[in-house]
């Protein structure tokens, strides 16, 4: 299993969204993978099976799925790995205007 998970849900329709692009990257903006949302909106296999200690971020294409009209059309969420060995599961919870996420297991 990769390091970095993540799972995207539309709370609006209240179902997993697929086919978002997501690329996963350092705090520096280089590249390190990319992926889409399967049907059940998730990417289990994001990136390396070791990461150093640091900041990364993974980019949400939302606006491709929301539409040309979209409020936010991409998302950036940068999150902190402190203990290499550790799986981090990073969750996103989309609708048209608004979004969360949390340390996911």
């Amino acid at each position: 299993m990769s390091l970095v998970t993540t799972h995207v849900l539309d709370t609006a329709a209240g179902r997993p969204a697929a086919g978002i692009a997501v690329r996963f990257e350092t705090a520096e903006g280089e590249l390190i993978a990319e992926g889409r949302t399967d049907d059940d909106g998730r990417i289990r296999d994001l990136g390396p099976e070791t990461l150093a200690p640091g900041s990364y971020r993974l980019v949400f294409d939302t606006g491709a799925y929301l539409g040309p009209a979209a409020f936010f059309p991409e998302v950036a969420l940068t999150f902190r790995i402190s203990d290499p060995a550790a799986h981090h599961h990073v969750p996103l919870l989309l609708s048209p205007f608004a979004y969360s996420t949390y340390r996911g297991s």
